[in-house]
């Protein structure tokens, strides 16, 4: 395996089979997690795990949220609630926000993310599909996502992770990801 194939060949992964996740692969993804590099090892990150009745009431809050989001969109309201029902487990992942301290607060942040995607190498390992998601179902923005976990305090939401085993025929569907040469993107001083 190589790390630079791993990373080209990783994709958003959004429809999935009815199969459950085992815990014992969510908890690998969350390990994977934790190794993530972070500033002065603050290990800034919190993880929500989400499945069976839980999921159940999370599916009924997005309903809501969507519903007022999109009010002349009811297709998207529907194609957004079926994704969210096929999908077996989600984890909302939060950032710890530090009062007073904009800068630690953002390092915080920057460090979540590069467990989000320690997390998604990790879920293509272990034969896992895998679709970071903040808008729409993702509700990270939204006060309701926040109350639905606790209303942790000074914590952030960073990502809500949707996690399942990959659809088959969906996968081969797939185009062939691209992306810019970093060479365009890339001035060397």
């Amino acid at each position: 395996m190589s790390i630079l194939s791993e990373l080209k060949n990783r994709r958003a992964i959004r429809d999935y089979t009815d199969r459950d996740v085992e815990d014992e692969k969510i908890k690998v993804l969350l390990e994977a997690a934790t190794w993530a590099p972070n500033d002065r090892k603050r290990e800034p990150w919190s993880f929500y795990v989400i499945k069976g009745n839980a999921k159940a009431h999370y599916e009924k809050i997005a309903m809501e949220y969507l519903q007022e989001r999109f009010p002349t969109k009811p297709n998207l309201v529907e194609s957004s609630l079926k994704v969210l029902k096929n999908t077996p487990v989600h984890i909302v992942v939060t950032s710890d926000v530090v009062p007073g301290d904009i800068e630690a607060s953002e390092d915080n942040e920057y460090a979540v993310c590069c467990a989000i995607h320690s997390m998604w190498l990790a879920a293509k390992e272990l034969g896992l599909g895998f679709v970071w998601r903040t808008r729409g179902v993702g509700m990270v923005r939204d006060e309701r996502m926040y109350q639905f976990i606790g209303s942790p305090e000074n914590k952030k939401i960073i990502g809500n992770i949707f996690i399942g085993y990959p659809d088959q025929v969906s996968l081969e569907k797939m185009k062939p990801s691209t992306r810019t040469s970093f060479d365009e993107k890339t001035k060397w001083l």
